[in-house]
């Protein structure tokens, strides 16, 4: 049931491209659907990613608090940045008090120079265009020594997330960054089935 609610609602994002959905409500129950837990496996990114008690978090495309709950238990403070304001809202009801989220718009997270140490893109990456800018806007939110964590869908058929004409492979993932000015931190590929795991950092 959780991929075919998962692909209705992507077949609709893919038509109204960066508009926020019609009812969050229906999006939100997709997203926090306890059957994603199975080949998300949130416990385990969280882990691999070590967030130290004094890391400031970005959560970008955060939806529903999915992932900004999660990270929240580990980091100091988390911004749950997204552009649908209802989301948002659903977010500020369940999260901790170490949690801010932020309205941002489809070119831009709005996050401050310098004020986060990892930024954290989970099945979000492909709905963005403009993506090197993006990513030069990323680079100057980052604090010294931060890193930028993706996560999303191998770019082929698969039970949930977008067609693959949606998706954007791992390579050329790597490739974008590279450009950008980043360099591969680690690929944790192996442990997620459906989607690529990786860290950036700046050159």
């Amino acid at each position: 049931m959780l991929a075919v609610l998962l692909a209705a609602l992507l077949a609709q994002t893919a038509h109204q491209k960066h508009h926020p959905p019609r009812d969050a409500d229906s999006y939100a129950k997709v997203l926090e659907n306890p059957a994603r837990d199975k080949w998300q496996k949130p416990h385990d990114v969280i882990q691999v990613l070590k967030l130290r008690q004094d890391e400031v978090v970005a959560d970008i495309g955060a939806g529903s608090g999915y992932f900004t709950r999660r990270l929240a238990r580990h980091a100091a403070r988390v911004y749950a940045v997204d552009i649908d304001a209802k989301l948002l809202d659903k977010v500020k009801q369940s999260s901790a008090p170490n949690v801010e989220t932020i309205l941002a718009t489809p070119d831009d997270p709005k996050l401050a120079p310098g004020s986060v140490d990892t930024v954290f893109i989970c099945d979000v990456l492909h709905h963005i265009d403009g993506r090197p800018a993006y990513y030069a806007k990323l680079k100057q939110a980052l604090k010294p020594g931060g890193r930028v964590v993706i996560i999303d869908f191998h770019k082929k058929e698969l039970p949930v997330g977008p067609p693959p004409s949606m998706k954007l492979s791992s390579d050329q993932v790597k490739e974008e960054f590279a450009k950008a000015g980043f360099q591969l931190r680690q690929d944790h590929g192996a442990l997620l089935e459906y989607q690529y795991f990786i860290e950036f950092v700046l050159y």
